[in-house]
C-alpha cells in the first residue's frame, strides 16, 4: 500500500506515555490507516482534559479512550485534516483489563481514530462491521492480534 503525504503533531500534555508510544511508531499505525494525504494532531491527556471534551464537544460527562475531531471527512477533501485526543488513564486501564500490552490497545485505538479522521464510522451494524474488519486488516498488517477477538 502506497505512503500518503502525512504532516503529524503529537502532544503528551499527559506524558506518561511519552517514552514508550513514541512519534516514530504513532507515525507508523497512522500511515498504515491512511488512504488520502493527512494533517493530524495526536494529543495524549489525563482524565480531566478528557472528560472536559468529551462533555463539551459529545454531550457525555466522562473521560472516553479516543475522541476524533475531524474537519475535512468529505470525499471531496484532498486531505484529511483532524485533531485525535487519547485519555491515558481509559486508555491504559481498557489494556489491562482486555490483558492486552498498553502498545497493542493504543495502536488500535489510533488506527480507530485515524479511520473516523477519514469518514468511517460506526453507527449502525453494516457501518460497524465494515469499520472493525478495516481495523482488524490494517493491525494484523501491522503485526497485532485482532482487537476484536474474545481474549
Amino acid at each position: 500500500m502506497p505512503k500518503h503525504k502525512l504532516t503529524l503533531s503529537v502532544q503528551y500534555a499527559d506524558e506518561r506515555l511519552k517514552k514508550t508510544i513514541t512519534t516514530t511508531l504513532l507515525r507508523r499505525w497512522v500511515q498504515a490507516a491512511l488512504f488520502a494525504p493527512a494533517q493530524l494532531t495526536l494529543r495524549f491527556v489525563g482524565s480531566e482534559e478528557g472528560r472536559d471534551l468529551n462533555r463539551d464537544y459529545r454531550g457525555k460527562d466522562y473521560a472516553t479512550n479516543v475522541l476524533t475531531f475531524a474537519y475535512t471527512e468529505d470525499e471531496d477533501s484532498e486531505v484529511t485534516e483532524a485533531d485525535i485526543i487519547f485519555c491515558t488513564d481509559v486508555l491504559e486501564k481498557e489494556a489491562a483489563e482486555q490483558k492486552k500490552s498498553v502498545e497493542e490497545h493504543t495502536a488500535h485505538l489510533v488506527v480507530h481514530g485515524v479511520l473516523h479522521a477519514q469518514g468511517y464510522d460506526h453507527e449502525d451494524d453494516e457501518e460497524a462491521d465494515e469499520m472493525e474488519a478495516l481495523e482488524t486488516e490494517i493491525l494484523a498488517g501491522l503485526g497485532y492480534g485482532n482487537p476484536y477477538a474474545a481474549r
